[in-house]
């Protein structure tokens, strides 16, 4: 499906405890492959460096059930700098889409000094938008959200499976490359978010698996998760 020239994809989250999880994975990994980006068996680590505005609009839309909503993000995996992206998400009432563009250090470590007029040259459209939203509403990072993610993928219906895992939000400091950047746990270390992605169908077998889980769907939030933390991190 197909909206404002964005290919959007379904998106279902549940929460899971540590017995189902043990379950599904075993049984996924019978008829699903890894994704082939998971290096260590138990996942590769996610660190997303999410931005809001002046007045917490995407906390606020988010905790407020608006359909129609997006967020900007720089994200890296395993802590490396090799792969930056300046990615935005958008969500279309139960529909997701996102656009990307990579940075290099340098530009991401600009960002982080506030220097954004860099922005206007990249082509890329989710570049400009960044700018302009920090020109207006004086975007800026606000919270790291960090966990490990194990993955799964088939090609039939663009299926995505993915089990997040040890989620925890950054402490006093969001820079996800400093050295005295560092993580506070959210989530219970026995609890665990499944996100199910799918274009248009999920193959009947891979459906038969997922229903013992799929019971509740649930308006779960990794990154309204770590900033409600870090809001009670620092007014306790």
């Amino acid at each position: 499906m197909q909206y404002q020239g964005q290919r959007l994809r379904h998106e279902l989250k549940y929460y899971v405890n540590a017995s189902v999880y043990h379950t599904l994975r075993g049984r996924l990994r019978t008829v699903i492959r890894p994704d082939p980006n998971m290096k260590r068996e138990d996942g590769y680590l996610i660190s997303s460096l999410y931005f809001d505005d002046m007045y917490s609009s995407a906390l606020n839309e988010k905790q407020s059930g608006i359909r129609f909503r997006k967020k900007f993000r720089l994200r890296c995996y395993d802590r490396s700098d090799a792969l930056i992206k300046l990615e935005c998400k958008y969500k279309y009432d139960e529909f997701i889409a996102k656009t990307s563009a990579s940075l290099t250090r340098a530009e991401y470590d600009a960002i982080l000094r506030g220097d954004y007029g860099f922005l206007a040259a990249r082509p890329e459209p989710v570049c400009r938008q960044l700018l302009g939203y920090h020109n207006l509403r004086l975007l800026r990072p606000v919270v790291t959200v960090e966990y490990l993610r194990e993955a799964y993928v088939l090609p039939q219906g663009n299926v995505r499976i993915t089990f997040d895992k040890e989620i925890a939000a950054s402490a006093e400091n969001y820079d996800m490359f400093a050295p005295d950047y560092t993580t506070r746990r959210v989530l219970e270390k026995d609890r665990y978010v499944l996100e199910v992605k799918f274009d248009d169908f999920i193959p009947v077998h891979v459906l038969q698996i997922l229903q013992t889980a799929m019971t509740e769907k649930c308006a779960i939030s990794k990154y309204v998760m770590c900033r409600l933390d870090k809001r009670r991190f620092l007014y306790q």
